[in-house]
């Protein structure tokens, strides 16, 4: 009776120890796979992130490619709080204006992509213009992806640097797409928010970077989130410095001043809609939501433009001076 006791706990142990290194093994791995800075390849070839051919013509072909190479931008620096050099650029309204526009990119994006929407701050509502590099993204130095979490103190930090540079009257408007419309969300709900951001507009945001990951993990990889999913935040922890679950916009909604313009493609596969109609749902501040008919992520815009810019102008129009 006492061999087969020991035998038991034996096998016990085992299954224990064989538990734990699955877990360590898996969470390093998927670490590597999509916070790590680097080449993402499983991203290659995702239907969730195929996009209609007009779509892929204005990003290849549009009018602001050639807009954003003649601009003369100015390339800021930034150390962030935990000592990386980060990298941004500024371009000044054509007439001195106290309004400023804060655009940032998506995951595995760069700054300068989000010249699709600073041509229409910048032309048609004469916006100062920065568009700042997330860590771990463009020149920005940082050897992780923070999906927005670490970035919303980055973006609070260059919003103090550009207010002392333009001075204390200067309005700020944040938009972002995807990540970084979750940095931006996640910002509004910091208490040392500037006082100068006056409106958010989150195009095809994430509720938190666990639902974002949960979501993929069985879309993508066939596997349930817990408890895998738990042990790569625990390696992002160690890592990168964050939890998954802590990386919310939903939490930083419910407790938001600002008010927030929503914006999402009804066809998206990749951040499903409800992320942003939930996130609405929850908004403490004065909220709208534009929803876009046939738009996968990131698309409405490409989809709607008429539509988009004139939602964000009437947006802006009662929420900023």
């Amino acid at each position: 009776m006492k061999r087969i006791k020991r035998n038991w706990r034996k096998v016990l142990l085992l299954v224990v120890v064989v538990f734990i290194s699955i877990q360590v093994i898996g969470g390093i791995f998927f670490y590597d796979l999509a916070i790590k800075r680097g080449p993402k390849d499983f991203l290659q070839n995702n239907a969730d992130l195929e996009v209609a051919d007009e779509t892929m013509d204005l990003y290849v072909n549009g009018d602001w490619i050639d807009w954003v190479r003649d601009q003369d931008f100015e390339e800021l620096t930034l150390e962030s709080r935990d000592g990386l050099q980060l990298s941004g650029y500024f371009l000044p309204a054509a007439v001195p204006s106290d309004k400023l526009v804060i655009l940032t990119h998506g995951y595995l994006g760069n700054a300068k992509q989000m010249g699709l929407f600073g041509i229409f701050y910048y032309q048609e509502l004469g916006y100062n213009l920065f568009m700042p590099d997330a860590r771990g993204h463009g020149k920005s130095e940082g050897d992780y992806y923070g999906f927005g979490w670490p970035d919303r103190l980055d973006l609070i930090d260059w919003t103090n640097a550009l207010v002392e540079r333009l001075g204390p009257e200067t309005e700020v408007v944040y938009h972002g797409l995807s990540m970084g419309a979750a940095t931006v969300l996640m910002a509004s709900g910091e208490k040392e928010l500037p006082s100068q951001v006056k409106a958010v507009v989150a195009d095809s945001p994430y509720g938190s970077v666990y639902q974002l990951f949960s979501y993929q993990m069985k879309r993508m990889f066939h596997l349930p989130a817990f408890p895998l999913l738990d042990s790569t935040s625990l390696v992002t922890k160690m890592r990168a410095g964050y939890l998954f679950k802590e990386a919310s916009s939903l939490k930083a909604v419910r407790t938001t001043e600002v008010p927030i313009l929503y914006i999402h493609g009804k066809a998206d596969t990749f951040v499903p809609v409800k992320n942003a109609i939930e996130l609405y749902q929850n908004t403490s501040s004065s909220s709208e939501i534009f929803l876009v008919e046939d738009a996968n992520h990131g698309e409405a815009y490409a989809s709607q433009p008429m539509e988009y810019k004139q939602k964000v102008h009437q947006f802006l129009t009662h929420t900023v001076k």
